[in-house]
């Protein structure tokens, strides 16, 4: 004879819920973990694409603002992007609150957001000037930003924006900073020459595809792990976001190798990463409202626009973004938060404008891009233009030709090479 469960249905619902909450914050937990790696693969892709006299003060700069990300947007950030002031607007301790997974996977999307300035402006850039920018935007510039939107009563969100894991909150705001950082700071020496662009390569390649590498795996915790729950439903979205993220990844790379194949003859390495890095970007708007097919497409337009992207900002712009952030982060950006626009969907309903859904959509995407793009630009200009006044943004010309390494730091990255000119 069976035994009858005498177990109330609300009592079996409250466990479920309960063990749904626990691997919740287990699964943040291990997002956030995913997410700080990616420091390591910034780290290692601005480092490889830029000269090796400068590889410490690359190492410092990005050990910096995990450093300063963790705190400042713990002290500050994390008040002015939520809105919480139980403790206060400028002091806010999400242990005592229950919410460490919360606000430690949090911390490391501001400290991205910082990074990504990092890589545009190597090897000319005074380290002190770059801890200030640092400071201002992991506790001001981005907050605010992340508020209008994932505050969850923000008013891109009252109007229907969508940007689930940060394509323009994330990844635009801080490759627009780039761009104003890097046209701000000028040029390396010997990058323009009688108007004509001089490339300038990278050191070492290798570490900068162990870079994309490590940052694609950080990318499914960093897409993944912004679902924000764990279990039944949440637990297959989750997954489906990862494989998601995935297929705009590889469809990124193919469109950027493709493209320089075509164009230069050869395919190109650099480049190829940067269009794998696009196609990550590109998604991560619409990773939560985007079908496989949708997600590659994406990616590979994403790879290819990036490709054109760094072209026109060196030769038309005569910007010198080192490493492309801007384009990888700021135009792919853009494409990845309009693209929902285009084909997004909602579950089983299209809402983009090629799947039936109309022009609004499309048309409250394309306000949350220009929105995200002024204010960060907008911002940047202002705290770079003071620093400029007072600081000063750039290293003497001396200094530059030596390298930042010895000049910022007084020690070299690899003993025994001296790396000139």
């Amino acid at each position: 004879m069976a035994v009858q469960d005498t177990a109330e249905p609300t009592e079996i619902e409250a466990a479920v819920a309960a063990i749904n909450g626990d691997m919740g914050m287990l699964w943040m937990l291990i997002s956030a973990i995913l997410v700080f790696f990616m420091q390591a693969g910034f780290t290692l892709v601005e480092t490889g694409m830029t000269r090796s006299k400068n590889a410490a003060n690359i190492a410092m700069k990005n050990l910096l603002d995990i450093c300063v990300g963790s705190l400042t947007y713990w002290l500050v950030g994390y008040s002015l992007m939520y809105g919480d002031t139980s403790n206060g607007w400028f002091f806010w301790s999400g242990l005592m609150q229950g919410e460490g997974a919360d606000l430690l996977f949090q911390t490391m999307f501001a400290a991205t957001a910082a990074t990504i300035v990092s890589g545009a402006i190597a090897g000319r850039t005074k380290y002190s000037t770059y801890i200030i920018f640092s400071i201002v935007m992991t506790a001001l510039i981005y907050p605010i930003a992340g508020g209008w939107q994932w505050q969850g009563s923000g008013w891109l969100t009252e109007l229907g924006f969508i940007d689930f894991a940060g394509s323009s909150i994330v990844h635009s705001v801080g490759g627009w900073a780039a761009l104003v950082a890097a046209f701000m700071v000028g040029p390396r020496i010997g990058k323009f020459v009688d108007g004509k662009v001089m490339s300038i390569p990278g050191h070492n390649q290798i570490l900068a595809t162990l870079g994309v590498f490590i940052l694609w795996l950080g990318w499914f915790g960093f897409n993944g792990g912004s679902q924000l729950a764990w279990g039944g439903a949440d637990a297959i979205a989750a997954s489906n976001v990862v494989l998601i993220t995935n297929l705009a990844a590889a469809a990124g790379g193919l469109g950027a190798l493709i493209t320089t194949w075509i164009w230069y003859g050869k395919p190109n390495l650099p480049q190829t990463l940067n269009g794998a890095l696009a196609g990550l970007v590109s998604i991560t708007a619409g990773c939560g409202n985007m079908s496989a097919p949708g997600a590659i497409f994406a990616g590979l337009i994403g790879g290819i626009i990036v490709v054109f992207s760094i072209e026109f900002i060196e030769k038309k712009l005569k910007i010198d973004d080192a490493i492309g952030a801007a384009s990888v982060h700021g135009v792919a950006g853009a494409w990845g938060t309009l693209v929902i626009g285009l084909w997004g969907i909602d579950g089983d309903t299209g809402i983009g404008l090629f799947n039936g859904g109309g022009f609004g959509q499309l048309g409250t995407q394309a306000i949350g891009v220009l929105a995200y793009a002024a204010w960060s630009i907008g911002l940047s200009f202002i705290i770079l233009k003071i620093l400029k006044s007072t600081m000063g943004l750039r290293v003497t010309e001396e200094e530059e030709i030596v390298g930042l390494d010895l000049s910022e730091h007084g020690e070299i990255a690899y003993p025994g090479k001296r790396e000139r000119g």
